[in-house]
């Protein structure tokens, strides 16, 4: 609103009674003045076409308007031509001539001198009814995104955009954008009943057009804020939402899907290839980013190569701090548009699917940023985040934890769950800290924190967040995985709800990547001490579906890389990478790589800069590294003994995990009906061992199948001649068993055919 005309509110409304010979009940002064003020929140029962005793009355709110006209369509009646009232925007005017209510456009002349023909967003009915808002309000609106947002739609042959906001504590919203000069007097829009959601159809307007709202809180601040439910949005640092239909896509990944729902992830192979978008590949030259769609080619024929069942993305959604990798989201509904528009990210994902790659994605719902134009005190109060401080703030990233035990909340969350899965066609979300969800003491201090009203430290309405949010996404997509990164020992996180587990269909086993990673750091004379720590794993294992990852966490902020952290010669220092791979492909569960490791990379990751792909130019052993895991995949992926039983008791068991001296240890693999098995050693000592004695289950031939000193891998080519025959020896409480060659700090693996 121009700053001169709120002076004119008082003598503006005194003479607007004189335009009518009688008074009008549905214009007082105080209403006047809420819309001259822009502080009303129902302006369609001012704004519009009414029926006042019997005659038909226009009434235009039109800021830089010149002159308006109304004009009836199909006849309907007389033009009706609206009067400024006073010095305010607020224009009207009265027909007697009219039949009644009808369809309208505004002529519109506008101060810059020129014309407008447009239909009132005024005179159209909600876009959201009230059974819409009944599930919203009661925490069970499954499709918040196909209520709140912006929506392109046509209503009574007229093409527009529906705008709708929940922002209860709000006195007034308004959307502005390019199509209103960004003017926040010019579209108010409606409070719908008690549920606290703003609605309003902009007609004539389309795809394409940015926008935000303007909120006026209950403390009389105007604030400007991005749409929670944004599907697009501008570039960081701009953040303007972009009107955009997500589900424009034409898909083409059928024979996938239906594939999938049939799958059962428990009892399939699993091997995901972690990668962030922006720095897995890099254009030449200035090292700008690809696009969606530019990386669809190129990563799917890697992955392809290498073997991968599943890419796994670092957050996708919009976050403002590219070094944040996406952890602090702005934009829940919206891939980043840093690599193009959300059909450019349905392409990709379509094309891996077509490949037989599925996709997993990380999300997010732990915290968000506090930037002010998103969804920190949205409305003025702590809608999103948890009322009281010790809740809301997240003591180790500086952001704002949401408030699991409101409703609407829980509907944002879920609902952007199923969004993923339903317009995304994604296969799997990878939940992000979860443990900062669920204890209230997470990162603080005594006097930080509050007990729960039993007196410990859970946070129990993320724990019935959880619950509900699984049951919901297994619901509604059964075969979609949901996989927890909770550190912590917490019992039950992929046990299902209905016996009082959190629901999850994997968990990382973040204990299992620290021990280990601690074992294979050390030096060889270290070892032997450290040897039950590389074996712990095994005695929880049946606790809960463990997915086993070395991820993109364990490569940044000095920690190293993972060919980093290998100790020894150059050559040691690769053998023990390759052993290292070995051992996580042929454990019990899932597993999980991070980019880069694939090759050996010496470097940390860096999110500004690409995998350094120029060591496979020249450099044999990070070739052989990449041969290696390539070849890990193509075994596990032809034997269902490495993962068909991965969380039955009998798929697993140790031949000898005692043998520290010599740094050896060995175990079988085999199939659900036990047909099927492979027997793994891994020699961890810097020294080969000759004529080493293994127990073995069965009689026959054991193939070896991989051996990661092969000269292929840039090993020292030592091996057992294709494979052993089994002698009638019993060893290692085994009823066979017989003699290997044991190259120094290398993985074997051997079938029985």
């Amino acid at each position: 609103m121009e700053r001169g005309r709120i002076g004119n509110i008082a003598s503006t409304v005194d003479t607007a009674w004189l335009y009518w010979e009688k008074p009008h009940v549905i214009l007082s002064k105080s209403s006047l003045a809420a819309l001259v003020e822009n502080r009303h929140a129902t302006p369609h029962d001012l704004l519009g076409m009414h029926l006042v005793d019997g005659d038909v009355m226009v009434r235009a709110l039109l800021p830089e308007a010149r002159a308006v006209v109304a004009v009836p369509l199909d006849d309907a009646g007389p033009a009706i031509a609206l009067r400024r009232l006073g010095e305010t925007d607020v224009f009207e005017g009265q027909s007697s001539g009219a039949d009644g209510l009808c369809p309208y456009e505004l002529d519109i002349q506008w101060s810059d001198g020129k014309q407008w023909r447009t239909r009132d967003p005024y005179s159209f009915a909600p876009t959201i009814s009230e059974g819409d808002l009944y599930p919203f309000g009661q925490g069970d609106e499954r499709r918040i995104y196909d209520k709140l947002g912006a929506h392109p739609q046509k209503i009574d042959g007229v093409h527009g955009i529906g705008f709708a906001v929940w922002a209860p504590n709000a006195r007034r919203v308004s959307v502005k954008g390019d199509f209103n000069h960004w003017r926040g007097d010019a579209h108010p829009m409606r409070c719908l009943g008690d549920s606290g959601v703003w609605e309003l159809f902009i007609p004539n307007i389309g795809e394409g057009v940015h926008y935000k709202f303007d909120l006026l809180t209950a403390g009389g601040e105007v604030r400007e804020k991005t749409d929670p439910v944004g599907f697009f949005f501008e570039t960081a640092p701009n953040n303007a939402a972009i009107a955009r239909d997500p589900r424009r896509f034409d898909w083409h990944d059928h024979d996938w899907m239906a594939a999938r729902a049939n799958a059962a992830p428990l009892r399939g192979p699993m091997s995901i290839y972690e990668l962030h978008l922006g720095s897995w590949r890099r254009k030449s030259g200035a090292g700008s980013l690809f696009s969606y769609r530019e990386l669809a080619g190129p990563l799917v024929d890697y992955v392809r190569q290498m073997g991968f069942t599943h890419v796994e993305f670092l957050p996708v959604a919009e976050h403002p701090y590219y070094p944040s990798w996406g952890y602090q989201v702005t934009g829940f509904f919206a891939p980043t548009s840093r690599y193009g528009m959300p059909d450019d990210f349905q392409f990709l994902i379509n094309a891996l699917h077509e490949a037989e790659i599925g996709v997993i994605i990380d999300w997010v719902p732990a915290h968000f940023p506090r930037d002010e134009w998103a969804l920190a005190r949205f409305d003025g109060t702590p809608l999103y985040e948890h009322s009281d401080s010790q809740r809301a703030d997240h003591p180790e990233w500086g952001t704002l934890m949401f408030d699991y035990g409101k409703r609407e909340v829980r509907n944002f969350l879920v609902g952007n769950a199923l969004y993923w899965c339903d317009i995304f066609h994604v296969d799997g979300l990878r939940v992000d800290a979860v443990a900062s969800m669920l204890y209230l003491d997470y990162a603080r201090k005594e006097g930080e924190w509050a007990p729960n009203e039993r007196g410990d430290n859970r946070n129990l309405e993320a724990v019935e967040f959880f619950k509900h949010a699984n049951h919901v996404v297994h619901t509604e997509y059964p075969s979609v995985m949901t996989i927890a990164e909770e550190s912590t020992d917490w019992a039950g996180v992929t046990r299902p709800a209905t016996i009082d587990g959190l629901g999850f269909s994997f968990k990382w086993d973040l204990g299992w990547m620290n021990d280990t990673l601690d074992y294979f750091q050390q030096k060889e004379g270290q070892r032997p001490l450290l040897q039950n720590e590389l074996t712990f794993a095994m005695l929880y294992r049946n606790n809960e579906n463990y997915l086993r990852p070395l991820s993109h966490d364990e490569v940044v902020h000095e920690k190293r890389s993972l060919l980093g952290r290998m100790p020894g010669n150059d050559c040691q220092r690769f053998s023990n990478l390759r052993a290292l791979f070995g051992y996580q492909w042929c454990l019990p569960g899932k597993q999980l790589l991070f980019m880069g490791g694939e090759i050996g990379q010496p470097s940390e990751w860096d999110e500004n800069s690409e995998i350094s792909w120029e060591l496979l130019d020249n450099g044999v052993k990070h070739v052989g590294v990449q041969r290696w895991v390539e070849d890990l995949n193509r075994l596990y992926r032809e034997e269902p003994a490495l993962w068909e039983a991965d969380f039955d008791a009998h798929g697993f068991f140790w031949v000898d995990c005692q043998d520290r001296e010599a740094s050896v240890i060995s175990f079988v693999r085999q199939s659900a009906d036990c047909s099927r098995q492979v027997l793994v050693v891994l020699n961890l000592a810097a020294m080969s061992h000759p004529n080493y004695r293994i127990g073995l289950p069965r009689e026959g031939w054991w193939r070896e199948a991989l051996n990661s000193d092969a000269k292929i891998y840039g090993g020292g080519n030592c091996g057992n001649g294709g494979g052993r025959h089994a002698e009638d020896i019993p060893w290692h409480n085994q009823p066979f068993s017989c003699e290997f060659l044991l190259p120094p700090l290398a993985c074997l693996m051997f079938q029985r055919e």
